[in-house]
C-alpha cells in the first residue's frame, strides 16, 4: 500500500503530493510544524501539541488553516489511511503560495497544511538499548527558538556534525557558555550533587511537549526538580545527561564529546524518569 499525504484538502499518494513552488515554506521558511508521536492508535500528549502549534501561528500572524478540533481529525484520518498503529505524523502550516516578496502578504494567501506519516517502533523496554552520545556545540541559530519554525538550516548542520562523529544529539551553548538545548532535544541534567536540572523557557528554546509531559508526571509524583540555566562546564561534570523529545522520549547521554557521563551507564534518574514516561505512553493507548 502506498503512503498516502493529506496536502492542502486532499488525500493523495505520497509520491503525488506536491506545492507550489511559490509557496513561502519553500521559498523563505516562513511557516511552522509539529512532530507527534502516535502509540498504538492514540495520539501522544495530542493537546500540548496543538497548543504549542497555536502559539507558533500567533508569534508569526499566521492564521491556523482550521480548527484544531477538524486538524486532530484529518491527522487521524491519515493514520487510519496508511494504518498506522505506532509512528510519528509530521505536520506543516506554511503562508501559503504568493509572489516572491519578504514582507507578509496582503491580502494574506491561504495557509498550506501539509500532513504525512510513518511507522517508528515503540521505545524498548530496557533503558539499556535506549542511550546516545553526544558533542557540544556553539549554538548558531535566531533569536526566537521559542517558535518551532521550519527555518532549520542550523539544526541540520549541528546534527549533521553529530551524526559524522558517530553521535545522535548536538547539544548548543550559547555565548555566555549556557547550554540552550539539543539541535532537536531537550536537555536534562543532574548535577554532581544530585539536583535534576532544565534551563527555563525562554526565547532560545523551543517550549517541548514531552518536557511538559515530564514534568506534569515529576509533579505528580512530587519529584523535585530545578528549573534554571546551566553551564557547559556543569554539563561536562553532570552525574547524568538525558535528552526529552516526541521522539527520543527520554534518552540517556551516556557520552559526551567523547568522554563517558557518570560510569558511561543510564542513570538511576534517567532510568526511573524513562520508565516513568512508557507507563504514560501505555496509558494512553
Amino acid at each position: 500500500m502506498a503512503a498516502i499525504a493529506y496536502v492542502n484538502g486532499r488525500y493523495l499518494p505520497l509520491h503525488q503530493a506536491s506545492v507550489n513552488v511559490e509557496d513561502r515554506g519553500y521559498q523563505f521558511g516562513d511557516g511552522i510544524y509539529e512532530v507527534l508521536y502516535v502509540h498504538r492508535g492514540a495520539l501522544v500528549d495530542a493537546g500540548l501539541h496543538l497548543q504549542r502549534l497555536a502559539r507558533s501561528l500567533s508569534e508569526i500572524e499566521l492564521p491556523a488553516p482550521m480548527s484544531a478540533a477538524a486538524l486532530h481529525a484529518v491527522v487521524l484520518q491519515v493514520l487510519r489511511l496508511n494504518r498506522i498503529q505506532t509512528g510519528l505524523v509530521y505536520l506543516q502550516v506554511t503562508r501559503g503560495v504568493a509572489r516572491r516578496d519578504h514582507p507578509i502578504p496582503s491580502p494574506a494567501p491561504r495557509p498550506s497544511l501539509v500532513i504525512i506519516a510513518r511507522r517508528k517502533p515503540e521505545p524498548p523496554e530496557d533503558i539499556a538499548a535506549w542511550t546516545a552520545e553526544a558533542i557540544t556545540l556553539p549554538d548558531a541559530r535566531w533569536a526566537r527558538c521559542d517558535i518551532k519554525s521550519t527555518n532549520l538550516l542550523p539544526n541540520v548542520l549541528a546534527r549533521t556534525a553529530a551524526k559524522r562523529a558517530g553521535a545522535y544529539e548536538a547539544i548548543l551553548f550559547d555565548a555566555n557558555g549556557n547550554v540552550t538545548e539539543g539541535a532537536a532535544s531537550t536537555v536534562w541534567i543532574v548535577t554532581r550533587g544530585g539536583t535534576l536540572l532544565a534551563r527555563p523557557l525562554d526565547a532560545h528554546i523551543l517550549p517541548g511537549c514531552t518536557r511538559a509531559a515530564l514534568i506534569e508526571e515529576l509533579q505528580r509524583q512530587r519529584l523535585g526538580f530545578e528549573e534554571r540555566e546551566f553551564s557547559l562546564a556543569e554539563l561536562r561534570e553532570a552525574r547524568e545527561i538525558f535528552l526529552t523529545s516526541a521522539t527520543s522520549f527520554v534518552k540517556p547521554v551516556v557520552r559526551l564529546d567523547g568522554a563517558p557521563i557518570g560510569n558511561g551507564a543510564p542513570g538511576a534518574t534517567a532510568t526511573a524518569l524513562f520508565e516513568l514516561y512508557v507507563r504514560r505512553l501505555r496509558a494512553s493507548a
